[in-house]
């Protein structure tokens, strides 16, 4: 039975969710694949599903290319992180704002949460499940 994480567990996976958000916004794509385990996967409402290491390689090369191509910088701010665990498992929640600035304009794209399953492997917290739900549909700058 889950029950709430203890200071040290809590730390740990803040410190995934808060890695996992500054290296996507820093196109470090590589530290965005070591957030997850090699079976992960991420669901985005915006960008669809990407599975495994090589899925989300592509998911993080794309923010990537926005950044290049069109001078467009995220900033993932998470917050209200609540935490779950048994084991060397957990589930974790938090709110999410997404801004993106693009030619000196700053954009709220909206608000939302990820809803995440975890697993402890070797004294670190990668990602099994990631669910990005967001509280109003928007378009990302390429898309436009």
């Amino acid at each position: 039975m889950m029950a709430a994480a203890t200071l040290e567990q809590w730390f740990a996976v803040n410190e995934l969710f808060i890695r996992y958000a500054t290296s996507l916004d820093h196109c470090d794509v590589e530290a965005v694949v070591d957030c997850f385990a090699p079976d992960g996967w991420l669901d985005s409402p915006v960008l669809g599903r990407f599975e495994g290491a090589a899925g989300i390689r592509e998911f993080a090369q794309r923010t990537a290319r926005l950044k290049q191509e069109q001078g467009a910088q995220f900033r993932h701010v998470v917050s209200n992180l609540r935490v779950d665990v048994e084991g060397d498992d957990a589930k974790a929640w938090c709110y999410l704002l997404d801004f993106v600035t693009r030619d000196g304009t700053t954009e709220l794209l909206s608000p939302g949460e990820y809803a995440c399953v975890l697993k402890r492997a070797a004294g670190s917290w990668k990602f099994i499940e990631r669910r990005v739900m967001m509280d109003r549909p928007f378009k990302l700058p390429e898309m436009q």
